[in-house]
């Protein structure tokens, strides 16, 4: 293949006149942007170190009453995208959030779908649409687009979760922004009730949910159970995962990004399938090593890593225990895109 020409094999005059007119030429940028045979990714493998984060997240409770902050977060930011875009991937934002006893964090509702994964404390709450959902470490608490929702906490301690958001892409496309509201009432029934069971959800004379999203809150509890469950009956089986999905139709929770939950066994050795989305994982117990290609990750529990898309991944478990893992990824967005690859040689 012949090489490509470059801009400056160009007049000067040529340039100006296209530069004028507001055009670009496409050859000297093509393989640029369309490289062959596998794309050239800006991410870039990141760990963030919980035992890091929470003295500067306490400070910024300190230096920052929730009024000015309404939301009081420090961005985990991929610097493979500079720090000023606030991403952790091309379509994911990660910003770890604080609230301090007696604090409420307003209540508005914006166009990029969120979740929290809750990293520590109790006593505290999100109401999304008129649902109180309370919150414990490792549970999954849902706020998509459009909904209403607000924090409030009526514990002891502080609590930190970690916020997911398809704000980036939200943000590329033009179409983010928020609306205020006044506090919420407390009028709805917990939906999490109803879907407690897999397998089992209430019959129509229960008027039976037609939301887009029937269930807010996935308690860790219930998840926990059902990996250990799965552990157990199915020793020889080497990925012990779960997908948080819509209970009434099977689909993923969300319609942009994916979330899973994973049990690694003790001292497992496992490597993921080498695949086009990106991927973030969170420690909820235990701890781990996360290789991406050469370089290694050591994580804790309440520390958080991101992998790049089309990249090989190994998770380690350090521990004779169990190890239990969040995860996020673009896969959702990928298969509607059309664009998702396995690349995992058999």
């Amino acid at each position: 293949m012949s090489e490509l020409g470059k801009l400056e094999d160009l007049p000067q005059e040529y340039r100006d006149a296209l530069t004028k007119l507001n055009l670009v030429p496409l050859w000297p940028s093509l393989r640029g942007v369309m490289p062959a045979n596998k794309p050239r990714p800006h991410t870039v493998p990141t760990l963030w170190k919980y035992q890091d984060i929470k003295p500067l997240l306490l400070q910024a409770g300190e230096l920052t009453p929730i009024e000015k902050a309404e939301r009081r977060v420090l961005v985990l930011a991929n610097p493979g995208h500079t720090l000023e875009k606030m991403q952790a991937s091309p379509a994911m934002y990660l910003g770890m959030q604080l609230l301090l006893p007696g604090e409420w964090a307003s209540s508005h509702r914006h166009t990029p779908n969120a979740i929290r994964m809750i990293v520590e404390g109790e006593g505290a709450y999100t109401t999304v649409e008129g649902e109180k959902c309370y919150m414990s470490r490792g549970d999954l608490i849902l706020t998509p687009t459009g909904m209403w929702h607000e924090h409030g906490h009526d514990g002891q301690d502080p609590v930190v979760w970690l916020d997911v958001l398809d704000l980036p892409l939200a943000y590329y496309l033009e179409v983010s922004y928020h609306n205020d509201s006044a506090k919420q009432e407390n009028v709805n029934a917990s939906t999490e009730t109803f879907y407690t069971t897999g397998g089992v959800v209430p019959s129509p004379m229960f008027e039976r949910s037609k939301k887009q999203y029937p269930m807010y809150r996935y308690p860790w509890t219930h998840v926990r159970r059902t990996l250990e469950n799965m552990a157990q009956v199915q020793p020889t089986v080497e990925m012990v995962s779960v997908t948080y999905v819509n209970p009434e139709t099977g689909d993923d929770a969300e319609n942009i990004l994916g979330f899973y939950a994973m049990m690694l066994r003790p001292n497992q050795t496992l490597h993921l399938p080498v695949r086009s989305p990106s991927i973030v994982f969170h420690v909820i117990e235990g701890a781990c090593d996360i290789q991406v290609e050469a370089t290694n990750y050591p994580l804790q529990q309440a520390d958080t890593c991101c992998a790049p898309g089309y990249t090989p991944v190994t998770l380690k478990n350090t521990l004779n225990q169990p190890t239990f893992l969040f995860m996020t990824d673009e896969t959702p967005l990928h298969r509607k895109l059309g664009v998702f690859e396995n690349r995992t040689k058999k």
